[in-house]
């Protein structure tokens, strides 16, 4: 199965929320319908969230992560942790631009200093 989003996107992404704090709190019951929702408005409203998950909340992290991914039609970017990243593109007025992976191959980094071939 093809990711849905290509790994330069991915890294971008996580650049992009490396400082976001968590917006939604999935609690000791886990994964309920009111975290769903919580978490379908701030999608609406940011593209990329962060999402922190209880100690004491049912089931694994992993689990919880990807069901929430799943049952709002996001991507799940990152698991650090217990908190999660999340990204869904805004249908009408994207707010953030993903390079693609064409562009991000074509970027050569630049080697350490005195690499260049002698003369």
């Amino acid at each position: 199965m093809k990711p849905p989003i290509s790994a330069a996107a991915r890294q971008h992404l996580k650049g992009l929320g490396h400082h976001l704090q968590p917006v939604v709190q999935c609690g000791k019951d886990g994964l309920t319908s009111a975290v769903v929702a919580a978490v379908e408005g701030a999608l609406a409203r940011h593209e990329l969230i962060k999402v922190k998950i209880s100690e004491n909340a049912d089931g694994d992290r992993h689990e919880i992560a990807g069901s929430l991914a799943e049952s709002t039609a996001s991507v799940l970017v990152d698991v650090l942790g217990r908190t999660l990243l999340l990204y869904r593109r805004h249908p009408s007025k994207p707010k953030i631009e993903l390079p693609d992976a064409k562009s991000a191959k074509k970027k050569k980094r630049p080697g350490p200093k005195g690499d260049a071939p002698a003369k």
